[in-house]
């Protein structure tokens, strides 16, 4: 009774997804770490344990709050990605880390939630013809520009692309003019050619690499080949729990963290892949359905921001191991390792509770 009364009945199809989710989160470290509990399985459940608490902690702020903070929000995660820049963690050739002594942080995760909130504020305060003049979406589009700058500096060209799809479809949902933005994509698409000469080796290896993954299979296309045989070993029903071979004898790189996809798919397979899908198409369901309950433009913004975040990630981490998009860092949610990511996705379903609430909630609902 107490658990209803905290949690309403409205969010049981969040919830249900949600658990459904982590539970195979869990089980696929469990499968990616050898069977073992303790170690990569242990810290998970922890840091899952704490995004729980996170999400918990969301729920019961009030809304007003996230509206009131936004830019304060946006200013400090900025600071701390100034911070990373200068002198966080370097590891696997990048700086995106901070150490705060007692935990360790990626502050271009926080920046994704930070980002959607800040925009969505700032679009709550504008009326409906005012966003539909191209001088009102300039102070947006800086906010969108400088965090991606510093984040491409890190080097995280992954999680730079994910904020800037973000920032872009939270721009066009609140009323970019339509014509002028597929002018300027094909404007970028036309001089796209040139940005090669600005990419780093590594990330001109991942393109080729993409173009032709057999120009070297035992270098930069290891990755991608690996995981396509994977994928396609476990055909319709998979080789059953523990039972993958890719994974258990270590041909499978990072198997834990951006291909738990791919761990998941050659243990459970087909059947067992699509399920995943669905159960995110649930979760992006759930937000779409916060965008038209909630009662404000603030909580509406915020929702489809959540909403487009879940869904990049989703479809960048699976084009990216089934081979459809170049290889790039980004975790897929709740099912990936990672303390920073697994709790901004967290937060992002506590948001979703906290504005959709029966006293947030539209007429229309």
């Amino acid at each position: 009774m107490k658990l209803q009364k905290s949690f309403p009945n409205e969010f049981n199809a969040l919830f249900i997804i949600l658990f459904l989710l982590l539970f195979i989160g869990l089980a696929g470290q469990y499968s990616a770490s050898g069977g073992k509990f303790e170690g990569q399985t242990l810290r998970h459940l922890i840091k899952t344990g704490i995004g729980l608490v996170l999400l918990g902690c969301v729920y019961m702020t009030d809304s007003k709050f996230w509206s009131s903070f936004a830019y304060l929000f946006y200013v400090a995660v900025l600071f701390f990605l100034i911070i990373a820049d200068l002198s966080g963690i370097v590891r696997l050739g990048a700086q995106r880390w901070i150490d705060l002594y007692f935990f360790v942080f990626q502050p271009s995760e926080f920046m994704k939630l930070a980002l959607i909130l800040t925009l969505a504020r700032y679009y709550s305060m504008l009326s409906f013809f005012e966003t539909g003049e191209l001088k009102h979406h300039l102070y947006p589009i800086l906010l969108v520009l400088l965090p991606f700058l510093l984040i491409i500096k890190q080097p995280d060209l992954g999680t730079a692309v994910l904020l800037l799809c973000v920032g872009v479809g939270m721009i066009l949902a609140a009323g970019f003019p339509l014509k002028i933005f597929v002018s300027f994509l094909i404007s970028c698409l036309t001089i796209c050619p040139f940005g090669w000469f600005f990419l780093r080796d590594y990330q001109k290896n991942r393109i080729l690499t993409f173009l032709d993954p057999d120009r070297d299979p035992l270098g930069t296309g290891y990755h991608i080949l690996q995981s396509k045989i994977a994928i396609g070993s476990g055909r319709v029903f998979g080789k059953g729990f523990l039972q993958g071979t890719q994974g258990s004898l270590n041909f499978l790189p990072e198997k834990n963290t951006d291909f738990i996809f791919t761990t998941l798919s050659e243990e459970f397979g087909f059947v067992g892949s699509v399920s995943i899908l669905l159960l995110f198409a649930g979760l992006c369901g759930c937000f779409l359905w916060g965008a038209f309950a909630a009662k404000n433009k603030f909580s509406r913004l915020v929702c489809c921001g959540l909403g487009i975040l879940v869904f990049a990630h989703v479809f960048v981490n699976v084009s990216m191991v089934t081979g459809i998009l170049p290889v790039v860092g980004v975790p897929l949610p709740f099912l990936s390792y990672g303390g920073s990511s697994s709790s901004t996705f967290m937060i992002s379903c506590g948001l979703l509770m906290s504005l959709t609430k029966k006293e947030n909630r539209g007429v229309i609902f």
